[in-house]
């Protein structure tokens, strides 16, 4: 067990937001603990809240904070950790804390859909960087400037970003390496039983024969170009031809694996990502409809209320805005160069 000491601990602030993921939280600290465990002194870590208080994560379970955001005067690296809408208590406050930091050259990193804080503080411009994938559609359709990929977790000069979950223990992971060598990673993992360190391009989803349980070729040919083309959905003549089989053979599979017809499918699995897009964004059903491929909004509203059993107006999940703005427009008001606790 190596146990020599650092020369100085390094120090990582975590910004913990109301409805925040629990797992994606604890998955980026344990890996720091036990870091310690074999080189003592390597990691101190602070838990931030906007103003100080308690925050519940997604589980209902609160977490006391050691600091407000404006208590906060030094900071290297700071992670902001979100879940579920993670702009519902975004504040000019919290935009002003972020943009001070960045222009003090801190590193600024987002756990699970902690992006959306990143961007609407008008920090994320064409920086390439990781979500959680259920939050990505959202993000893209309200800041389409960064580059969304699908790894386990982006890491630049400036910006950390992770999808969350077990993902965390990957990041942390790399950045422990990174700094403190290959040996101390694995000898941390091992203390998870894990079996391996994944790798930031290592699929955040399960490859999509698992997910629904099929193994046939041309089935998950089809089911990855269906979620691929929400937006602009093909025909089934045109998805059997992409696959080189008939209409008629492709219907027949979808039969036989997955108990369904292709346009069926197709149809159910495009109003997903419109619930999803009503639940994690601002957007309106008209909007939320055509990003969903619905030429008729009238039929959107129909196929939804058949689907989930209620309208998709009935679907909405109440969002916090600043008065008489919009978050992102709010946030892009001012830069303030000094610290929030002098404005």
């Amino acid at each position: 067990m190596n146990l020599r000491p650092t020369d100085a601990a390094e120090d990582v602030h975590f910004l913990l937001l109301p409805k925040f993921s629990m797992l994606g939280f604890v998955s980026a600290l344990e890996p720091l603990r036990v870091a310690n465990r074999f080189r003592p002194n390597s990691y101190r870590w602070h838990i931030l809240s906007v103003n100080g208080g308690p925050v519940a994560a997604s589980d209902g379970i609160a977490l006391m904070a050691d600091h407000a955001i404006a208590e906060v005067t030094d900071a290297s690296c700071v992670f902001v950790v979100a879940g579920f809408s993670p702009l519902d208590e975004h504040t000019t406050e919290l935009s002003a804390w972020l943009q001070w930091l960045d222009q003090r050259r801190a590193t600024l990193g987002a756990i699970d859909s902690g992006c959306f804080n990143l961007a609407a503080a008008g920090l994320l411009k064409r920086e390439r960087i990781t979500m959680h994938w259920e939050a990505i559609p959202a993000f893209i359709e309200c800041y389409p400037g960064p580059v969304v990929t699908q790894e386990l977790f982006e890491i630049s000069d400036r910006r950390i970003t992770c999808a969350g979950g077990t993902a965390s223990i990957d990041m942390m992971l790399d950045l422990i390496a990174r700094k403190h060598g290959s040996e101390l990673a694995v000898q941390v993992s091992e203390q998870f039983v894990q079996g391996r360190i994944r790798q930031r391009s290592d699929h955040q989803r399960m490859q999509i024969g698992m997910r629904y349980g099929v193994c046939n070729k041309k089935i998950t040919q089809v089911l990855n170009i269906m979620e691929q083309h929400t937006e602009a959905p093909m025909s089934v003549d045109e998805l059997a031809s992409t696959v080189c089989v008939t209409r008629r053979q492709l219907e027949r599979l979808f039969k036989l694996h997955l108990g369904d017809t292709p346009s069926n499918f197709y149809l159910r699995l495009r109003l997903d990502q419109a619930r999803r897009l009503l639940q994690q964004t601002q957007m309106s059903i008209v909007e939320v409809s055509v990003a969903c491929g619905f030429e008729s909004a009238s039929y959107f509203s129909r196929a939804y209320r058949t689907r989930f059993k209620l309208a998709p107006s009935g679907d909405r999940v109440a969002k916090v805005t600043l008065p008489g703005v919009g978050v992102r427009d709010a946030i892009q008001t001012e830069r303030r160069p000094q610290h929030p606790l002098d404005a």
